[in-house]
């Protein structure tokens, strides 16, 4: 067997045990590519809105943080049915990006470009049996949460190529530990927009974020952030802290080396947060 279909074979295999209730692993055309798709409801028939969550640098494959599965889990016992697509095997990614230079990926699996992939997940995830198309909701941590909030950006013209897809778009979403660039221009989403991160990342720091927010806010704009004290960069993680040289990380010296970890208490409350913002905007959901 190829290697690289041997990859994409035990990359379903692992999205198909990341959450109860998981319908099976099926196949979405993104453009000229198909790349796979792990869907997750809950038993009951619904309609149900739905959450299209994207993956960090770690991918969905053997050596995935394991955080996309927790939040398809928790998710899933909420009423939610859960599409996660995988941006990075079916282009060679399959031990993710996390430690490799942008110079050296063989594909572009930039935040610019996933967030193409979340607009055909969504435009999936709407043609599901049991999803109301209209409470449709995105998150992702890391590069996933970089690419959430590209996904979400208002286009400034029809030139954007997902002009159309944006405006009737998702209806909100959740960046979890993104980065977030200093810019002149005020970000502007499409719809409402939260952020959680942690006080001591040193890989995607908060400040940035916080001026985003603020920025956002003040400009009218529907940016919430929450910063939680002592916690590291995927504070959702079930592993514990730890620094990793290798890791590609432009806000270290030399470019690299970021610490990770999962924090109990930020776990905790991000899913309080999560669950009463997804709530609040895509409507009521069964309790856990």
């Amino acid at each position: 067997m190829p290697r690289s279909l041997a990859a994409l074979l035990l990359s379903l295999v692992v999205l198909a045990g990341c959450a109860v209730a998981t319908s099976g692993a099926s196949t979405a055309t993104i453009g000229s590519e198909r790349l796979p798709v792990s869907v997750s409801r809950p038993e009951e028939p619904g309609p149900f809105p739905a959450i299209v969550i994207m993956h960090d640098c770690s991918g969905l494959g053997p050596r995935s943080s394991g955080a996309p599965g927790r939040w398809a889990q928790e998710l899933v016992g909420r009423g939610y049915v859960v599409v996660m697509p995988d941006s990075f095997t079916p282009r060679g990614h399959a031990d993710g990006v996390c430690t490799t230079p942008v110079s050296q990926r063989r594909t572009d699996v930039t935040p610019a470009q996933r967030a193409r992939d979340a607009h055909e997940a969504l435009a999936y995830a709407r043609a599901l049996p049991g999803v109301d198309g209209r409470r449709v909701g995105i998150m992702g941590g890391s590069h996933g949460g970089t690419t959430t909030l590209t996904a979400m950006m208002a286009p400034e013209g029809d030139s954007d190529s997902l002009a159309g897809d944006k405006r009737s778009g998702f209806a909100a979403a959740v960046a979890l530990y993104p980065r977030c660039l200093d810019a002149a221009a005020v970000y502007r989403p499409v719809a409402p927009v939260l952020i959680l991160i942690g006080a001591k990342d040193d890989w995607t720091p908060a400040e940035p974020c916080r001026k985003l927010a603020e920025a956002a806010r003040a400009a009218g704009q529907p940016v919430a952030i929450k910063i939680y004290p002592g916690a590291h960069h995927s504070f959702d993680s079930s592993r514990p802290e730890r620094y990793v040289a290798a890791r590609i990380n432009s806000n270290a010296p030399g470019g690299r080396g970021a610490t990770t970890g999962g924090d109990p208490v930020a776990w905790a409350d991000s899913i309080r947060e999560v669950a009463a913002f997804f709530e609040r905007h895509l409507g009521q959901t069964k309790e856990r």
